[in-house]
């Protein structure tokens, strides 16, 4: 059973003081006090609305996740290729890799099943258990693109492999607030998760012990009012990888709810484009197919929300 412990930040309501300090939901909270695993300084917590202090040490006992058995659903692929091994599957934004609290179905992993059950999809390798079978990596939910899923456990291991070793050609696209300068960088700075916000991730000092080593290659392709497609590639692959390093310079991405605000100019046309995710997209996979040894790259358009956010910016030339 995992235990987060920490330091109510500012006084008032409990939950909400200890959703603000511990990155939790105010619901799970409420929920996780009702069954007895919060306490604040050492003495178990009964209301959800009783008055915290500031600087008092809270600890919160989380419960053993549950593993849920995905179940296949009917929902519509794209499949940019696919054999006895592997398939690569061009996402959308909007949807989930895999089922976890608060996304039990509806997932990428639903859809797999179901193709894999019907006509000549096969199956899906299960070193990923019950929840992730085939699922060798994953983008978030508001990111579209590009994802490899192994079929056999041999393909499983082989993908494994490369993503450990950093060999996957991965290149993303993205609009960022404002025009990186220089337009061409590198940015190598270790990423870890947020102390003061556990949903977030965050950069750490060089000589951090804690979080990962991060690199990543940007390009300015083309600027527009307020805002730059970039292109990002990828040495390493950390969660919020790109989102959290160009934030760091700077320069988040349109869109993003977590790592900025997209500039005050954007924001009536990204209501009027109803445009409600950051703006990025996995847009380039490449890997050595690991049974036949082939090299595999596949290339996705940007999807149509983010081309009609760049057509309204005025792009300028690539």
């Amino acid at each position: 059973m995992d235990t987060i412990t920490g330091t109510v930040q500012a006084g008032g309501r409990l939950d909400k003081a200890l959703a603000e300090a511990s990155g939790l939901s105010r619901e799970r909270i409420k929920a996780l006090i009702g069954e007895g695993r919060v306490t604040v300084g050492g003495a178990a917590v009964a209301s959800a609305s009783a008055r915290a202090a500031a600087g008092e040490r809270f600890a919160i006992h989380l419960p053993p996740p549950a593993d849920p058995q995905a179940c296949p659903q009917d929902i519509p692929l794209s499949i940019a290729f696919e054999d006895e091994h592997l398939l690569v599957v061009d996402k959308p934004a909007g949807m989930v890799v895999h089922p976890a609290a608060g996304n039990p179905d509806g997932t990428l992993v639903n859809a797999l099943l179901h193709h894999c059950a019907t006509g000549a999809g096969g199956r899906l390798s299960g070193i990923g258990g019950v929840a992730r079978p085939g699922i060798v990596h994953r983008i978030d939910k508001d990111t579209s693109g590009l994802l490899v899923v192994a079929k056999s456990d041999a393909a499983h291991e082989g993908l494994a492999r490369q993503f450990a070793d950093h060999s996957i050609e991965r290149a993303y696209l993205a609009v960022t607030s404002g025009h990186p300068h220089p337009p061409s960088g590198t940015i190598d700075e270790r990423i870890g998760r947020s102390d003061a916000n556990r949903k977030k991730m965050t950069v750490l000092p060089k000589d951090s012990s804690r979080g990962k080593r991060a690199i990543t290659h940007y390009k300015v392709l083309g600027r527009m009012e307020a805002c730059a497609l970039v292109e990002c590639r990828l040495e390493t692959g950390r969660t919020h990888q790109v989102r959290v390093h160009l934030a760091s310079i700077g320069h988040p991405l349109v869109g993003d709810p977590t790592y900025g605000r997209s500039p005050p100019t954007l924001r009536p046309l990204l209501r009027e484009l109803q445009f409600h995710r950051q703006a990025l997209h996995a847009a380039v996979l490449g890997f050595l197919h690991p049974l036949s040894g082939q090299r595999l790259t596949f290339e996705s358009a940007l999807p149509a929300d983010m081309r009609a956010l760049i057509d309204r910016t005025g792009q300028g030339n690539r």
